[in-house]
């Protein structure tokens, strides 16, 4: 099994929106895609805010201090399967506000740019409301806490992948 440590980014703009990326999941047929927060795994020797920086500049084109990104506001972890591989990840995720944002995709891998197809702003009532999978679960409820400031520490998220089958089906809910 490989463990995955990734770094992730709520990136939350002056409308109190969250932007997501639709990205493709191609271990899928039945629903080829889902919507998640920026970011992605932390390199050997980095730490996750210098990765989830890295990680804003390479898929939105936007520069940010490691610093400037605070504390972990909430995590997530379970297994899932690409390829025959078995993962485990382990997420981070922390909260940045911008005024605004006009995305640049220019430093995408080919696999990043071949795996996201759109980006778009959501309000805390279009994620309750979503007929479509978001990454991570319950993440309309997370971003009610953090817009009320009602968050002291990490905010454990369920696993969006169902274990029965291996971590390739997205949970309900």
């Amino acid at each position: 099994m490989i463990v995955r440590e990734t770094a992730r980014v709520l990136l939350v703009d002056a409308a109190d929106r969250i932007l997501l990326y639709r990205g493709l999941l191609l271990q899928r047929e039945d629903t080829p895609y889902a919507w998640f927060t920026p970011g992605g795994g932390v390199d050997p020797g980095e730490s996750a805010p210098q990765a989830a920086a890295r990680e804003l500049r390479e898929e939105l084109g936007h520069v940010v201090a490691p610093e400037a990104l605070g504390p972990v506001v909430a995590t997530s972890e379970g297994g899932w399967r690409l390829g025959g591989r078995r993962y485990h990840s382990r997420d981070s995720f922390f909260l940045l506000r911008v005024p605004g944002l006009e995305v640049d995709t220019s430093g995408m891998d080919e696999e990043e740019r071949a795996t996201t197809d759109r980006f778009r702003w959501w309000s805390r009532h279009e994620l309750d409301r979503a007929d479509e999978p978001v990454v991570p679960r319950e993440l309309g409820k997370l971003m009610e806490r953090l817009l009320r400031g009602a968050v002291d520490e990490p905010v454990v998220l369920p696993w969006h992948l169902s274990a029965d089958d291996g971590g390739t089906r997205p949970c309900s809910g």
